[in-house]
């Protein structure tokens, strides 16, 4: 079965075929309905591909760094040249599977009808995709469907995901520079997390706030894996993070998880927001992360609940300690890349498990 966030693709580009079939049955009676769900199909694949950086991934970048005056001319003329490229395609496979009896020219030309056609219906599709990449793609959908009109008592599994060093970095290169690092980073959390099933509530200054529900978090291990797959991301471009900004980030993190009453909140602009302690104790664990000398800590409470860790890494105990605003203290333990964890060390009993290819 698809993941939710490629379904939500599939039903992007079904809503364009679906308004190239409605533009023959509205302007273009007698022609093959086929004929314009493969035009829809295939300007919408066109666009699509162009805003999501699929093709022509570099011009996307340069015209998303000029100014407002001439940003929208620059993307709309971009727009243009994908719809037309999906018109000749389109146009290609409908004469060559005979839908049409237009000859070639004919069928790839693009019409100024079809083309005010195509840019409204982009436009519109655009619209919900900047929405959802707003808002977040698991935020978007609970939204449209009303599930936090009223609030719900659910289990949640929380990672906190701090940039380390974040002011110094802008005391040196000063605030643009720095909200510029900050976005490249989050930028690097996003595939991570949507690969491993999460979804980013927030940002607040330099912390990231990721969030599972709970079964779908400990699955897997997945709330786990997906730190670590950050962290080797990040890694893995240590050359080119060093060349753009001079530094390799380096994250600090906290996991835990509990009940949570989850509810839709605010008048003017609406927030899905998360209420209960299990928010507050991963702030609070992740503070601790600087004096226990540590860059990753995990609640034992969530590492007891997890089926294993994924293979390479291992939890060691940190023992009990009290959390401001907590009067009972609160076990942790440190993640750490490494063989297989002894018995000791994971203490709760929280089982190395090989993670198995394709279970995400």
């Amino acid at each position: 079965m698809l993941p939710a966030h490629r379904w939500f693709w599939v039903l992007i580009l079904l809503a364009a075929a679906g308004a190239g079939l409605l533009y023959n049955v509205v302007f273009a009676a007698g022609a093959s309905p086929l004929a314009g769900f493969t035009y829809g199909l295939c300007m919408g694949a066109a666009v699509l591909a162009f805003d999501r950086g699929l093709i022509l991934a570099g011009l996307q970048a340069r015209i998303r760094r000029l100014p407002a005056s001439l940003y929208v001319p620059a993307a709309e003329f971009a727009y243009v040249l994908m719809i037309a490229a999906g018109n000749a395609l389109g146009g290609l496979v409908v004469w060559g599977f005979s839908l049409t009896k237009d000859p070639l020219v004919e069928a790839t030309r693009l019409t100024p009808r079809v083309l005010a056609y195509a840019l409204a219906v982009s436009g519109l599709l655009v619209f919900v995709i900047r929405m959802r990449d707003l808002i977040g793609g698991e935020v978007f959908v609970n939204f449209m469907i009303g599930r936090y009109h009223k609030p719900v008592e659910e289990e949640r599994v929380f990672l906190f995901l701090d940039v380390v060093g974040s002011t110094a970095f802008a005391e040196a290169h000063g605030d643009l520079r720095a909200q510029e690092y900050l976005g490249a980073v989050f930028a690097a959390l996003a595939e991570p997390v949507r690969r491993n099933g999460g979804s980013v509530d927030d940002y607040v200054g330099d912390l990231a706030i990721v969030t599972w529900p709970m079964k779908r978090g400990l699955r897997d291990a997945r709330c786990v894996t997906c730190l670590f797959d950050v962290r080797e991301r990040i890694e893995a471009e240590a050359e080119a993070w060093t060349a753009r900004f001079g530094v390799v980030p380096r994250l600090r993190a906290a996991l835990h998880g509990g009940p949570v009453v989850t509810a839709e909140v605010g008048v003017d602009r609406h927030k899905i927001a998360y209420f209960g302690d299990a928010v507050n104790v991963t702030a609070r664990i992740e503070a601790l992360c600087r004096p226990l000398g540590v860059d990753a800590l995990i609640s034992q409470d969530l590492l007891d609940r997890l089926p294993g860790l994924p293979d390479g890494v291992r939890a060691r105990s940190l023992g009990a300690h009290a959390l401001r605003g907590r009067g009972t203290p609160v076990a942790v333990a440190t993640l750490e890349r490494g063989g297989a964890a002894s018995e000791p060390e994971l203490e709760a009993g929280a089982r190395p498990a090989r993670r198995a290819a394709g279970a995400r």
